[in-house]
């Protein structure tokens, strides 16, 4: 699926609570192929989970393979070089996350954040204010 077209999925989903996942989000995970699915999933998870946290992050976007290409192996996925957007600015993220085998449940997750992305490495990295 085209990664655009899942951005758009991954940015109504941050409309949705954690605790909450609503049926209409789910029907929207279940549309897309397995693969598409874990990472977006665990994308969403990410921009809930730093939002939980007591940082002054608030992020509306997260993309798993900015830096390097995500390690998906069964149910898990490794996204050691992904970034969120959070008030107009980038940071880079590293994060683990593992589902249910239907990729929606997310069983475990942890992050690390990393540095603010320089604007002059947007462009080269397809980012957007």
């Amino acid at each position: 699926m085209n990664r655009l077209v899942c951005l758009g999925l991954l940015t109504a989903a941050m409309a949705t609570p954690a605790a909450a996942m609503d049926r209409s989000l789910v029907r929207q995970f279940k549309e897309l192929d397995p693969q598409t699915r874990l990472e977006q999933r665990c994308d969403t998870e990410a921009m809930w989970e730093i939002n939980a946290d007591k940082t002054s992050f608030k992020p509306d976007k997260v993309i798993a393979y900015t830096f390097a290409e995500p390690i998906l192996e069964n149910n898990k996925l490794q996204a050691p070089g992904a970034v969120f957007r959070s008030k107009g600015e980038w940071y880079k993220l590293k994060y683990n996350c593992s589902t249910g085998p239907d990729h929606i449940e997310v069983l475990s997750f942890n992050y690390t954040i990393g540095d603010l992305v320089p604007h002059d490495e947007w462009e080269a990295h397809y980012l957007y204010p």
